[in-house]
């Protein structure tokens, strides 16, 4: 069952180790962004994190992509893991461990793993006959499947009928316990939809399904069988225990275990629940290994509307559209504009309208005004003033000291767009605000106190606004920072570790007549609509 032994001074956290079928797509960005995300945040909180994030390298489907590249399954696969390594470094990804399933130290984990299964009897060999999608590497229930045996998901290509004899896992023996986990830990799965579509699943009852395959070399052969290779899915979940290993430690489980197990979070998207919500756990109680905490599936990506795919000639390019935009755009537009956990779509111009209407206008035109008349009213400096200067019903004030904690809650219910909106309200206070006093009044009327709080309350909403944001725009919030007379820099993780817990930082009245402001700049530049992308 979940364990509760875990400290809440540590945070681990997955995305999918990603099929290496093709260069990643916008679909595996949207997942790790938002990992990203978390694990920034929990870094505020003076968390220690594991982010774990990599690459599923094995099965028929990658030999037979090798193969029709003419190149050998290894080299086909370090193309392609590089290509996420350089994602993630353009979308300023922190991870902290990356898994590839063809690693020495992963086959060691497999093997250890399967023993454990194998000893509770949990593994025996038996004919499997059925349609089996290459794509999905799953065997189909007939009742899944549409017209010509094709795949729901992979609906140009049909299945395969497959008549063999592998070794399958009794997952049947864990329906009682998959139910009962269920019952007792609602919030396991993941939105509420989620839920039911496994609750759904289950109560029809569970069959085994067989752990290797025959007639295909690229994977790892069953220890008690060789000739015959470890199913793609029973390997990669494992391998989220691989990643949680020590450079240097030996590769057993008994040190993969030592420091994060239980795994906090699996983000994953809606097609691979099933793996995720029944096969593993089942999985790690057969192991008599700890339960992850929570599973988080959320929805696909659709591009103006429609569903992306080669043959519409419509899919979103995530590194063209990081290199055009900038990583804070992206991760900005996607976590603002969709409800993380449902469908959301990209749209060109939305994208661009939104980003100049709340980086750029609200956000960006606030700071470069305050700053401005900073440096012309008050010489540069952060005004004379402190938090107990201004009063508690003052209307930047009021705002800011709930701010905080709604946005806190906010990140821990993987609502991004609540916190976003949230935190945009204040910006957008902050302007109204400063319309509404007039400083440039106030100061040729001689009233320079007046002009001080106003300034000094605008400063704070937006450093505010800009560490409440940083776990999204890491970039932005650092350049608003620094001009802010901080010397911090949201993407040096040794340097957040090290910073004031959260809710301190993300309370009213931090800036000091110490600092000396910068040179005001645009900490985001106007985006303009130049081609269908």
């Amino acid at each position: 069952m979940i364990s509760a032994s875990k400290t809440t001074e540590t945070f681990a956290l997955t995305t999918p180790l990603y099929y290496v079928n093709d260069l990643p797509h916008i679909g595996s960005a949207y997942t790790t962004i938002a990992a990203d995300i978390l694990a920034r945040f929990a870094r505020l909180q003076g968390k220690s994190v594991m982010l774990v994030t990599g690459t599923d390298e094995h099965g028929q489907k990658i030999q037979r992509t090798a193969e029709s590249k003419a190149r050998s399954p290894q080299a086909y696969c370090d193309e392609i893991a590089a290509g996420f390594v350089l994602l993630w470094e353009k979308l300023d990804i922190q991870y902290d461990s990356f898994i590839r399933t063809t690693s020495v130290k992963h086959e060691a984990i497999v093997k250890d793993f399967f023993q454990r299964v194998w000893d509770q009897g949990d593994i025996y060999k038996n004919r499997q006959q059925g349609w089996y999608c290459v794509a999905c590497e799953e065997f189909k229930e007939e009742r899944e499947l549409l017209d010509g045996h094709r795949c729901p998901i992979h609906t140009n290509k049909p299945a395969e009928w497959r008549d063999e004899e592998n070794y399958f896992f009794r997952l049947s023996r864990y329906q009682s316990q998959l139910e009962e986990l269920y019952q007792q830990h609602p919030d396991f799965i993941q939105p509420e939809s989620r839920r039911n579509e496994v609750l759904s699943f289950v109560s029809q009852g569970l069959q085994d399904f067989s752990i290797s395959r025959v007639n295909v070399q690229w994977g790892f052969p069953i220890p008690v069988d060789p000739a015959q290779t470890i199913y793609v899915w029973f390997d990669a979940l494992v391998g989220y225990l691989t990643a949680l290993l020590d450079a240097n430690d030996e590769p057993c489980l008994e040190n993969a275990l030592s420091q994060w197990m239980p795994i906090n979070l699996h983000l994953i998207g809606k097609d691979i629940l099933r793996f995720h919500a029944v096969y593993w756990p089942a999985m790690l109680m057969s192991a008599k290994l700890p339960i992850s905490h929570q599973i988080f599936g959320h929805g696909f990506l659709t591009k103006d509307g429609q569903k992306m795919g080669k043959s519409l000639g419509n899919t979103l390019d995530p590194v063209a559209l990081v290199e055009r935009y900038g990583a804070d755009a992206v991760r900005y537009y996607f976590f603002k504009e969709i409800e993380f956990g449902k469908d959301g779509d990209f749209n060109e111009t939305r994208f661009i309208n939104v980003l100049n209407a709340d980086l750029a206008n609200d956000l960006g035109n606030l700071l470069n005004r305050t700053l401005n008349m900073v440096k012309k009213y008050c010489n540069g400096n952060v005004p004379d003033c402190s938090s107990d200067d201004i009063p508690s019903e003052h209307p930047l004030k009021a705002i800011g000291l709930t701010l905080g904690k709604k946005v806190k809650q906010s990140y821990e219910a993987l609502a991004f767009n609540q916190a976003c909106d949230a935190i945009l309200s204040l910006v957008r206070a902050g302007n109204k605000f400063i319309d509404e006093q007039a400083p440039w009044t106030l100061y040729k009327q001689g009233h320079q106190q007046q002009v001080e709080q106003v300034l000094y309350t605008v400063l704070e909403s937006i450093r505010l606004a800009a560490y409440l944001l940083s776990p999204i725009t890491p970039n932005v919030s650092s350049e608003i920072y620094q001009q802010l007379g901080f010397a911090i820099n949201f993407n040096e993780k040794t340097q957040i570790a090290a910073s004031t817990p959260f809710m301190t930082h993300s309370q009213w009245g931090l800036l000091s007549v110490d600092e000396k402001l910068g040179t005001p700049k645009p900490v985001f530049q106007r985006l303009e609509l130049l081609q269908t992308i």
